[in-house]
């Protein structure tokens, strides 16, 4: 008795997977799944012939290449308006150390993860000022200064990578030319204010009027 229940058991099973995979075909407009779909609406698209290059402007771009992802960013050090570093920076910062010297960037608080975790030199090269240094102590240019975000931020910065994190520059078509992380966030500061959105006062312009 219990072989034939057993028996049974493993013929409904292999009748469910079989009822299972022979319905799951790609008739029209019947998919696996939302990436299947994609992909077999999209094979005979083989891209545009417009361009958003000429809305990009006067914004001096870099072209960089992230795994599969190979697209312009904003140029960075030119728009420093304190680089670069070493023009005041002339000596490594344990040489600079003196109750004598007055501090410099005293109008830069940190408020970014705990003072515990990050201080200045977490991400500044207190040896070569100019560049930017990694955990690891690798030197990070300050154009690719994503790649210190990226150490922590690693979620954010592949939706950056594939397109779904961070403004465009110019428009949709190609080339891509994206924002990068400090060109939206305040590097010392990054999060941003809770505020209410913004409307149309009708009581306003009565006021005004």
């Amino acid at each position: 008795m219990k072989n034939n229940i057993n028996m049974m058991n493993k013929i409904v099973c292999f009748s469910v997977f079989l009822l299972a995979f022979f319905s799951c075909k790609h008739h029209e407009n019947e998919y696996h799944s939302i990436t299947d779909k994609i992909e077999a609406e999209s094979k005979d698209y083989h891209g545009t012939s417009i361009s958003s290059e000429a809305y990009i402007g006067e914004i001096q771009t870099i072209e960089i290449t992230e795994g599969d992802h190979t697209f312009l960013i904003p140029e960075r050090k030119s728009q420093i308006k304190s680089y670069a570093c070493t023009e005041c920076h002339s000596k490594p910062l344990s040489q600079m150390k003196s109750k004598d010297i007055q501090k410099a960037h005293w109008d830069i608080k940190m408020d970014h993860a705990n003072e515990n975790t990050m201080n200045c030199v977490t991400c500044h090269n207190p040896d070569n000022i100019d560049d930017l240094r990694s955990l690891t102590g690798h030197t990070i240019d300050f154009n690719t200064s994503y790649n210190l975000c990226n150490q922590c931020h690693t979620k954010q910065f592949e939706d950056w990578k594939g397109g779904a994190h961070g403004k465009r520059i110019g428009g949709w078509a190609p080339p891509r030319a994206s924002m990068t992380c400090v060109n939206c966030h305040d590097p010392h500061k990054p999060h941003f204010e809770s505020r209410w959105p913004a409307r149309f006062n009708t009581q306003k312009v009565k006021e005004r009027e």
